[in-house]
């Protein structure tokens, strides 16, 4: 195994795990920076408030996106596990 086969297959690996993990960062993102806006406008302060939508985005966002996030991580598993061979010599 060359030093730059390994460099490809960290690469992917690095490649896949930001690519399943931008969107759910990005909805937790946008509902903090919405439930902060709602606290500045109304003054509340209460903690329940600022996790509760966060958390209720973050899960509905993890539910809409599990079908796609799998398929990725199928893709991704098929490819290295179908190449074994080549990874051994």
């Amino acid at each position: 195994m060359t030093p730059e086969l390994v460099t490809q297959i960290v690469r992917q690996a690095l490649m896949t795990a930001l690519l399943l993990s931008a969107p759910l960062l990005a909805v937790g993102f946008i509902a903090g920076i919405v439930v902060s806006f709602v606290q500045i406008l109304t003054s509340i302060q209460d903690s329940a408030f600022n996790a509760v939508p966060r958390l209720l985005a973050f899960l509905t966002a993890f539910v809409l996106a599990m079908p796609w996030m799998l398929q990725k991580m199928t893709t991704y598993m098929v490819g290295i596990l179908g190449n074994l061979d080549r990874y051994g010599r």
